[in-house]
């Protein structure tokens, strides 16, 4: 009995070099536009929406 996903297997090679990468590469780019001190104001202005009365 062959286990579905295994080293051998084309898909598991193309998700390990491909998509990992790739989706921790997008991540790092959040992370990066979140804490960037230039976009400060406009996280502080939508974490103060709630709390807003108008």
């Amino acid at each position: 009995m062959n286990a579905i996903v295994s080293t051998d297997n084309w898909v598991s090679d193309f998700v390990l070099t491909l998509w990992t990468p790739l989706f921790i590469a997008i991540f790092i780019a959040i992370v990066t536009y979140a804490l960037w001190p230039r976009n400060k104001s406009k996280f502080d202005a939508a974490a103060s929406m709630p709390l807003r009365e108008e």
